[in-house]
Order: structure tokens, then sequence, then C-alpha cells
């Protein structure tokens, strides 16, 4: 099959973590069915080991077979339990890019901004992170000289085990990263904290930026360099990447201006031979995987050895319903579309002029009373979005025949991204860059989405807005709208409404707590080392 890394996973079977209800026992350790004797007997083991941290981010990990329940009793496994699910309704409900038909539980508290610290979505996503950095320290333990020596792994063998926990560093810092953007602290573990010795101590969000910060450059030399490893494993390049990215919102996370570094670091992906694929609909196709040239780092999906619902299987089906087929997918979700917020950054909605603009099926129109969304419960109404399709380019099957689960690999970092970070870091005052390269890089952006250069600007048109408006356009749905939104101030303010913000049909500004989200209840209640955000 097309994704080596997943090809692992399936090795993976027997190393399921049993762990009690991820979302009510948040800081304990999950307990193996193996002991690390016989997990890591090999480096067959610690190569399957490997495969379940990269899967993490796209399956549950406690999940039993398709359509069955999990072991909370959940027939949705995803929902509340799924890396990238979660996500997604962290970073995109609260903004214009989504909102949803459903009356899930407290789901729509996220587009309307009221949700407390007792919200089951929030203990979900603050458990995920915890639960995989958990299984990174216990992989990180078990990648010593000394239990490599105590097993006869030696040579070649020890020398990747040994590189590849620079991986697992990485995924690890890139969780702390999500706990930082979303919590703005944490749970703190690491390898030298074993298991069952002593509650975890919260680590704050300025402790928290410089550990990742740390992190990330101490493995720089470790990882694998830029487009060397194989597709779905990180390099120095997801490294450089996610430096890029914190440094851009380091104002937020620590009050100090890092915009220098973020375009120091996201030049250096940008010289490491990357380039923007032809076409922008591929990127979010079945058989993305061919996209290398422009994906850093993407988490990899396939529709028969990652079976999920919280992956990329969410994207197709959320946003489709009787025009599924168009989706790639046998049915739809009825539930995700987009509001006029993101229609109106768009001049063209049929994606004849901008390329990128992939709203329009056959089922939902683009006429002004549909995007208007007079009511959130009626899925006809909205900005159908139709951007992630489990199709392939090539008009091949995909590898599951009855379109249930999806192959889309889901792009955590991509190049577009870096000169987005360069253009913005420049004109908010970083040296090291100028204003003409960041116009050509936009305008790189812009020439693949047009298909000439009839939507190029010039750079008296670069600015600040231009910068989140491009933003928006090129990344919609890719889990960076409600960062970007905070970073600019307009998340919960007056200043910048979008349809049914604050529970309102004009949109209305909220209280600026739900800049960040609250520590779960019960995670306080389990850890009385944690404290709460303000407000909550």
């Amino acid at each position: 099959m097309k994704k080596i890394m997943i090809n692992k996973i399936t090795i993976v079977a027997a190393l399921v973590i049993i762990f009690s209800s991820c979302a009510k026992k948040l800081d304990l350790y999950p307990v193996n069915d193996l002991t690390p004797e016989k997990a890591y007997a090999t480096a067959a083991g610690y190569k399957a080991v490997l495969a379940k941290i990269y899967g993490t981010l796209a399956i549950t990990g406690n999940q039993g077979p398709a359509g069955q329940p999990d072991i909370q009793g959940n027939l949705d496994e995803g929902s509340q339990v799924a890396f990238i699910r979660m996500l997604f309704n962290c970073q995109e409900l609260p903004t214009e890019e989504a909102v949803v038909s459903w009356n899930d539980q407290t789901i729509k508290d996220f587009h309307y901004m009221r949700w407390t610290s007792s919200d089951p979505f929030l203990r979900g996503i603050y458990a995920r992170p915890i639960y995989n950095i958990t299984l990174i320290n216990e992989y990180l333990r078990e990648s010593t000289d000394d239990k490599l020596a105590s097993r006869g792994i030696t040579g070649a063998e020890a020398v990747d085990i040994k590189n590849s926990a620079a991986e697992a560093r990485f995924l690890r810092a890139y969780n702390y990263w999500v706990m930082m953007d979303l919590f703005g602290k944490s749970t703190f573990i690491t390898e030298a904290d074993l298991p069952g010795t002593a509650l975890p101590r919260e680590i704050s969000r300025s402790e928290l930026f410089d550990y990742i910060e740390s992190e990330l450059k101490a493995i720089d030399g470790l990882l694998a360099p830029a487009k060397t490893i194989e597709y779905g494993r990180v390099d120095q390049a997801s490294a450089w990447a996610l430096l890029a990215r914190i440094y851009l919102n380091a104002k937020i996370y620590n009050g100090s201006e890092h915009y220098t570094d973020a375009i120091t670091y996201a030049q250096k992906v940008i010289n490491a031979g990357y380039s923007l694929h032809d076409e922008y609909k591929a990127l979010f196709m079945a058989d993305n995987d061919k996209c290398k040239d422009e994906l850093i780092f993407a988490v990899t999906c396939d529709g028969l050895r990652t079976q999920a619902y919280g992956n990329t299987t969410f994207f197709v089906h959320c946003a489709a319903g009787d025009d599924h087929d168009q989706f790639g997918v046998a049915g739809g979700w009825y539930g995700y579309r987009a509001t006029k917020g993101l229609a109106d950054k768009f001049s063209d909605l049929s994606g004849g002029t901008d390329k990128r603009a992939m709203f329009t099926t056959s089922s939902f129109g683009t006429s002004a009373a549909q995007i208007a969304i007079p009511t959130v419960d009626d899925f006809n109404n909205g900005l159908h979005v139709n951007k992630f399709k489990n199709i392939r380019t090539d008009g091949q099957p995909v590898s599951d025949v009855d379109r249930n689960f999806s192959d889309i690999d889901f792009p955590v970092f991509r190049l577009a991204e870096m000169y987005l970070i360069y253009a913005e870091a420049v004109l908010r005052g970083g040296t090291g860059g100028d204003i003409s390269t960041a116009v050509d890089y936009i305008n790189r952006i812009r020439t693949r989405a047009y298909g000439n250069n009839s939507g190029n600007i010039t750079s008296s048109q670069l600015d600040l807005g231009f910068v989140l408006d491009e933003r928006a356009r090129e990344l919609y749905w890719e889990g960076h709208r409600r960062t970007d939104l905070v970073r600019y101030g307009l998340l919960t303010t007056g200043t910048y409404l979008w349809p049914w913000k604050g529970g309102v049909l004009g949109g209305s500004s909220v209280d600026d707590k739900y800049n960040i989200f609250p520590i779960p209840a019960t995670n306080r209640t389990t850890n009385p080392n944690l404290t709460q955000n303000t407000g909550y």
C-alpha cells in the first residue's frame, strides 16, 4: 500500500494500551498488556512501538472493531478520543470556518464560545496529548544505551533506535504544543517521571514554550536531514516548521516577540528543497502522499489500516450530505459547514477564479440565502466545504472499497504555511527577511491558486490584514484558524464578527477568557497540582 509507516501499525495490534476512560482519569498512566521486556525484546518490537506512537495521531488507540463501541461505550469512538477530530473542533468550530448542525452534547458551545470546564469534548482533547506523551516517555526510557545493550541490540539496529528516539521527542514536543496553544498550561511528564510514583506537576505556558523550544533545538542534529526519511515520519524540516510556528505565536505564548526567529526557521524549511505542488486540490485527496514536494509532515491515514471515525474519515463524512459521492464516501453525516465569514474571503465561490474555493457541490449552491445560516440546526444552509475528498487523483479505487474510511493523509506542516509565516513575521518587524521576498512567496501561493498571475499582488497590497485573509483562503479546515484569530486579537472581540459568534445570528463579542480553554474540572479533581485558567 501507499504508506510505509502505516504498514507497521498493524504489528501493534498486540500493543493495545488499556486505560480507563481517558476522559475521566487523565493523569493516570496507561498499563501495557505486554511487559517492556516482551514489547522491546527486538529491534522489530521497537519499530512496532514507534509506529504506535505515530498512530496515536490517526487512531484512537482504545477502539474496538469498526462500527463497534469503544471501551467507553461510545459507538462513535472518534468524537472525544481521536486526536485530529478533537483538534479540528477546538481550532475551527470557535471561528468563522466551521459550524455544526448536530445536537451532540455540548458541541454547539464551541461555535458559540460558551464552553465550561465540565465540557466532555475538552476532557477528551486534554487527555489525548497526555496519553500520547506517556507512550513516548516509555519509548524513551526503553531506548537508552543500557536498555539496548541489555537486550543484545547493537550496531545499525541500535543506531536506528537511537535516531528514532529523536522522532519520539519531536512528537512529544508537538503534543505539548497542542496543550500550550489550547490550554496555556499542561500536566507535565517526561521520561524521568516513572509511572505511579507521584502526581504530575503543572507547567506554565512560558515554561512550556521554553521546553518545546529547547527540545526541538536539541534534536536538530539527531533527526534525519530534510526530505531524506520515509514518508509519514518526521525529519529536521518538521522541527524547523514547528519552531517557525511557535515563534510566530510567541507573543501569545510567553509575551515575547520572536519574529526574527520565525523568519529564520521558515526560511530553513523553504531552503530545504520543498516546492508547491501543482494542484491545490490534490493536497487533500486520497493519494495526497504523492504531494511529498509540499507536505513536510502528514499524519498518514489509510482506509484499511487506520479505520477510525476521528481522522480524515471525519473530514469527508461530516461535510457531506446527499452529495456524499463527491466526497468519496458511501454516506454523509450532514454536520459541518462554514459561515459567511469564510465565504467573504473569496470574491468567487465557484472555484473558477481562485481554485481554493472548493465549496459548490451538486446538492448545495452558494447563494447568499443558503450561506446565511438562519438556523444552525439546518445542514442545508451554510457554506458547504468540499475540500477533503476520499477520491484519488489517478481515478483508481481507494483502499476501502466500501468507502467508509478515508485514505487522505492529514497535512500537519506544508510549505505554503512557511511562506505565510515568513510574510507575516516580516510585516511584524522581524529581521533577516524582506518585503520583496515576502511578496514573492505570497504570489507563488496565489499563482498556484489562480493558475496564472492574475491574482498576484504588489508590495503596497501586502499588509497584516491581507496575510490573515490569505491564511484563511489557503489553510481553512487545516486546524489553524483559532490560533490565527487569537494572534490577531480577533477571536473574542467585537472588532470582527461572523454568524453565530457568541450564539447570536449577527455575531457578538465574548469574554476574553475564551481565548484559551479551561482545564477540565475532572483533571483538577484527580490532580490537585493543576490550577484553573482565569475566568473559569
